[in-house]
């Protein structure tokens, strides 16, 4: 098979955790291959924790230039309600099995947006195996064959992970988590009181008190957990859904004085209130190891520092959903082994940026060739 669809199996008992019991007993992910006219030096993967990448922009850039690319989705796509990164990690395993049961020399992992902390969560545990558990405790079977090593990381517009997003989105004036409507005025970025733009001690407040309100959710969460692990009946379920209300409230969204870049204001007050958005559902075991900024270990820098592998680190300019301080820590995190690349005017989807596509295709080429 040189192209199209491919299903890769997940080992059995791994967590599947879907409504299909198809998917609980026969586990797969999916994903597109493009190889066709593609030699075996080189293979590029791109993922993401949840987004479906099978229509990605890279893939036939990739190919035109003679270089494999697949396209892999993790098992939560398209719904991270029940998402757990340990498991995910084990899905993008499957994705480096066959690509090296290919022939592949080297592979090439391409973290974009939130792919990037998985990407970094995963090279991390393939070069030092930690995961024998689950945030919450539950034993959790991760072997070094399922995680084979990939030999380099590209982060394109990367965020540093889903707690830390979280940390950084989630609107602190929130004073009742069952009323998305109760709300302290002095902390709402979107009361024009406070600005934009915005006093420094009033943004150093509303940072702190952001963390605040993650620490508290994850203090529920463990009591929650708590009490149903104490319950002796074998037939409870030991997890319950929950949501997280307004999670699209980072200030640098309406400043560009902070964190400054070639982005334009994002007026996403309505999203904020919105109800799919980031970390709006989500399981109480699910929260602690994607949202938990206390207890996910799928922080991208703090993982990133513990690879040995080559990193390619590209900005996006214009991203108006990941900041220059974000893509900052990856490079920090990466030392001497990262090269850095700014995108100049892209934005994050790169939507009718053809161009600008065909740029960082060359760039990933030349980079990978270079190793």
């Amino acid at each position: 098979m040189q192209d199209g669809l491919v299903a890769l199996d997940v080992p059995r008992g791994s967590g599947y955790d879907s409504q299909s019991g198809l998917n609980n007993l026969f586990p797969k992910v999916f994903g597109r291959l493009a190889a066709e006219g593609c030699g075996r030096r080189v293979a590029f993967m791109v993922i993401h924790p949840t987004s479906n990448f099978m229509g990605h922009y890279l893939i036939e850039p990739m190919q035109r230039r003679g270089r494999t690319i697949l396209a892999l989705n993790t098992r939560y796509v398209a719904n991270d309600s029940a998402l757990i990164m340990e498991r995910a990690i084990q899905d993008l395993g499957a994705g480096v099995q066959f690509l090296r049961a290919r022939g592949y020399e080297r592979i090439i992992l391409c973290g974009n947006s939130g792919g990037g902390s998985l990407a970094a969560f995963y090279q991390a545990q393939a070069e030092h195996l930690t995961v024998t558990t689950t945030p919450d405790g539950v034993p959790f079977e991760l072997r070094p064959e399922q995680i084979p090593p990939v030999d380099g990381l590209a982060m394109l517009a990367a965020h540093p992970g889903r707690a830390a997003t979280m940390v950084e989105w989630i609107h602190p004036s929130v004073i009742d988590e069952r009323d998305m409507h109760a709300t302290d005025p002095s902390l709402d970025m979107y009361n024009s009181a406070n600005g934009p733009p915005y006093d420094a001690v009033w943004l150093q407040r509303y940072r702190v008190a952001q963390c605040a309100r993650n620490d508290r959710i994850t203090d529920w969460v463990l009591d929650r957990l708590a009490a149903l692990d104490a319950d002796p009946d074998a037939e409870l379920i030991k997890d319950a859904p929950f949501i997280v209300y307004r999670t699209v409230a980072d200030p640098r969204f309406l400043d560009l004085t902070l964190d400054p870049s070639d982005r334009a204001v994002a007026r996403n007050r309505r999203l904020n209130y919105g109800p799919t958005n980031l970390g709006r559902f989500s399981t109480l075991r699910s929260f602690l190891s994607q949202w938990s900024a206390r207890l996910s270990r799928a922080d991208g820098p703090s993982c990133m520092a513990r690879c040995s592998v080559p990193v390619l680190n590209a900005m996006y300019s214009a991203d108006t959903l990941v900041f220059p301080a974000q893509c900052r820590s990856w490079s920090e995190a990466a030392g001497s082994r990262c090269m850095d690349y700014t995108l100049r005017g892209a934005t994050h989807f790169l939507l009718e940026q053809d161009a600008l596509i065909e740029e960082l295709a060359d760039l990933l080429v030349n980079w990978a060739d270079g190793l």
